[in-house]
């Protein structure tokens, strides 16, 4: 029986995506999975030297057509890489140059030339063409190498068993690649997800340390100044307030290493306390709610976060004498009478990213001029 090709599947390449450069694509992972399976496929053409020896008239000819069939070895184990690393018009290019060159053995094989089809119909399904495109290439192979068998050799069982290998080999070759195919792009999508999720945290971090340090390092600030001016007036008081600076700054640096470790818990209740100190350290009169029950549990960290930047933000940019915190069910609002709306306040890195967390929580946030005459913060949960 005739040679008719490989007959078992070889494997395809482990990455169809197209590479920057041939002489990368060469050397990659998939390349070598691909000179792997496709090596061993290349056993088959082995018959085909063997033909090629005993249709030659002299041992020249038979030099050429033995280098021929090894030119057309090289050429299927590099063609599938270097399609890889081409465009769409690139890899069809390649195949079909890949098909022409199997015309090259006609002198010896005559019309039989279509017995090395196989490997034109599997370079063709690891090149990763468009699907209808594969399939109709490969059943279009087969189709011709029906009809030149028919036409040179008559109707019979061999007539059929071509094409049939041809079809059933390169189908299940393109199948398997276009599951390889899906696999990687899983595989990257992965990966980019995780990359998103590393951002995401890179994030959360950075807001988290801005707004625990820009609280504690204004009070901090504040409580300072205040323990500057009391040296000598009143030592006692300024040896308080430089106590008070110490727990603050330790505070802080726990709430630091709490926050880098994903434990960073926040209440309005507590931020209520701590802002009250902070506001009279800073001589502001704070009007602030004696009660937090009219905020829901579920919503008390947001709430405390919003009193803790807004608070913040009082002592930095407002210049006010008082400072109003109102709390409901459904918001949070922080207001004074200083200065109003600035763009050092307004855009700030913290609203920033207490904007971020209100939209995050499904929330609204908006800053203006309130009924005090200063800035106005106000969350609606």
């Amino acid at each position: 029986m005739p040679f008719s090709g490989p007959r078992w599947p070889i494997m395809p390449p482990s990455s169809a995506g197209p590479l920057t450069t041939f002489p990368a694509v060469l050397v990659s992972r998939g390349a070598r999975s691909w000179y792997f399976g496709a090596g061993v496929s290349l056993l088959w053409l082995i018959g085909v030297g063997d033909a090629v020896i005993a249709q030659s008239s002299s041992t020249w000819s038979a030099v050429v057509g033995v280098a021929l069939v090894v030119v057309f070895a090289v050429a299927f184990l590099v063609a599938a890489p270097l399609g890889w690393s081409l465009t769409l018009r690139g890899r069809r290019l390649v195949a079909l140059g890949f098909f022409a060159l199997s015309f090259t053995l006609m002198p010896w094989l005559g019309w039989e030339v279509c017995n090395v089809w196989t490997y034109v119909g599997v370079l063709i399904a690891v090149t990763v063409l468009p699907w209808r495109e594969t399939w109709t290439s490969i059943l279009a192979l087969g189709g011709l190498s029906l009809l030149l068998g028919y036409l040179t050799e008559g109707w019979h069982e061999h007539v059929l068993s071509t094409p049939a290998i041809i079809i059933s080999i390169s189908l299940m070759m393109a199948a398997f690649a276009r599951t390889l195919a899906a696999m990687n792009q899983l595989r990257a999508t992965q990966a980019q997800l995780e990359s998103m999720a590393v951002e995401r945290e890179r994030g959360r971090v950075a807001r988290d340390l801005h707004d625990i340090l820009g609280h504690s390092l204004t009070v901090i600030t504040v409580k300072a100044e205040l323990a500057g001016r009391l040296v000598e007036a009143d030592p006692a008081r300024a040896r308080s307030e430089i106590g008070q600076v110490e727990q603050l700054a330790r505070g802080a640096l726990a709430d630091v290493r709490a926050t880098v470790a994903g434990f960073r818990g926040v209440n309005v209740s507590t931020e209520l306390l701590a802002a009250r100190s902070a506001l009279e350290a800073a001589g502001i009169e704070a009007d602030l709610p004696r009660s937090t029950d009219a905020v829901p549990e579920p919503r008390r960290e947001l709430a405390g976060w919003i009193v803790r930047e807004g608070v913040t933000n009082v002592i930095r940019h407002s210049g006010a004498s008082r400072c109003r915190v109102r709390l409901a069910s459904d918001a949070v609002e922080v207001a004074d009478d200083g200065f109003g709306p600035s763009a050092a306040s307004a855009g700030s890195n913290g609203l920033a990213g207490l904007r971020e967390r209100v939209e995050a929580a499904g929330g609204t946030m908006t800053v203006g001029r309130g009924d005090l005459g200063g800035f106005t913060l106000r969350v609606a949960l």
